[in-house]
């Protein structure tokens, strides 16, 4: 098995849906929604990709980092790599449909469980798309994460009640779903979360609480004093608002701001073991992939999803060593380039 492979067989499972380019950086499906591209110029999704790009690391070699740890903690949970799968959902309509929903859940969780890292899960209008993931996670007792859409707080407290049934280790929200029109027109309320029902959620939910799709210093301060547990750097993959900064870009604001009070996670173009190196560097605990594990499921199912994860990890691994990194908590300096 062999990325390229890989690549090849999803593209043909997703035809019309995703080229498996083999640089996901949103250029060739710019403005494909429903489909895996960013939304409107596709400008969200591409920002990603740019900034990162512009971080740099130092090449060392004279040092005695021969066996770098990429273990990490988080939220009290040990888990094997600092790369986690972030909640994805819309299969049938984003990717046609050769995977259902409930495939593609138990194949990730599954994934997730042999490589001892964080599976998270999703919802959308679909009824069904919510309990996918909830039932994935009780059957495979991986270390699971699922993830509301920002419905009403009566609904929100209903799937973190299921979530909490299900063995899940937190429960979150994808704040940056507030305008999906896909709901919204489907009769399902969506919308932004004042100060005041994030505290009630978090008052009246048995697990830690998650906000995904935070791009600001301000309201990831908002998150912490309303007692979330966790934030996710987000835009939400470049699908949800057009012309958004790229994660990298606004993240060491973020940590700077929060770092010490919750735990930051960001997602957002994360391709290889060196973006999640230099993720980390700028202040994130850990990273969550999308677009890549959904490739990898429509060209080689489980065991694909398990392939690329591993794939990032020795990627992480290598570039430790070749940056004189012993572990997460030391990670190397990044610069920006001139």
């Amino acid at each position: 098995m062999n990325w390229n492979e890989i690549r090849e067989k999803a593209r043909q499972n997703m035809k019309g849906y995703c080229r498996a380019c083999k640089r996901c950086d949103g250029i060739a499906c710019a403005g494909e929604v429903p489909g895996m591209g960013g939304t409107g110029t596709g400008n969200g999704f591409i920002a990603n990709i740019e900034a990162l790009d512009k971080w740099k690391v130092k090449l060392k070699t004279l040092h005695d980092v021969l066996k770098p740890d990429i273990d990490t903690i988080f939220l009290g949970h040990k888990v094997n790599m600092p790369i986690f799968a972030a909640p994805m959902t819309g299969l049938k309509g984003n990717a046609g449909g050769y995977i259902t929903e409930r495939e593609y859940a138990m194949m990730a969780a599954e994934a997730c469980k042999s490589v001892g890292t964080i599976y998270m899960s999703g919802d959308a209008n679909d009824p069904d798309m919510y309990p996918a993931g909830i039932d994935a996670i009780k059957n495979t007792k991986v270390f699971g994460i699922p993830f509301s859409k920002p419905r009403t707080v009566a609904e929100i407290i209903e799937k973190a009640r299921m979530a909490k049934e299900s063995g899940a280790i937190a429960f979150g929200i994808d704040v940056d779903g507030a305008g999906l029109i896909m709901m919204i027109r489907s009769g399902q309320f969506v919308g932004p979360k004042s100060k005041k029902e994030i505290k009630k959620i978090v008052n009246n939910i048995e697990l830690p609480l998650i906000l995904k799709g935070i791009m600001t210093p301000e309201e990831a301060e908002i998150a912490a004093e309303a007692g979330a547990k966790a934030i996710v750097v987000s835009n939400h993959g470049g699908r949800v608002l057009d012309f958004t900064d790229g994660t990298a870009d606004v993240l060491p604001e973020i940590v700077k701001a929060v770092g010490d009070k919750i735990e930051v996670l960001v997602d957002g173009g994360i391709r290889s073991g060196i973006d999640v190196l230099k993720m980390i560097s700028l202040g994130a605990k850990a990273v969550l992939i999308g677009r890549p594990l959904l490739i990898a499921a429509h060209g080689g199912g489980k065991e694909a999803i398990e392939f690329y994860l591993k794939k990032v990890a020795d990627e992480l691994y290598q570039a430790m060593i070749l940056t004189g990194c012993k572990n997460l908590k030391n990670t190397p300096e990044v610069y920006r380039a001139s």
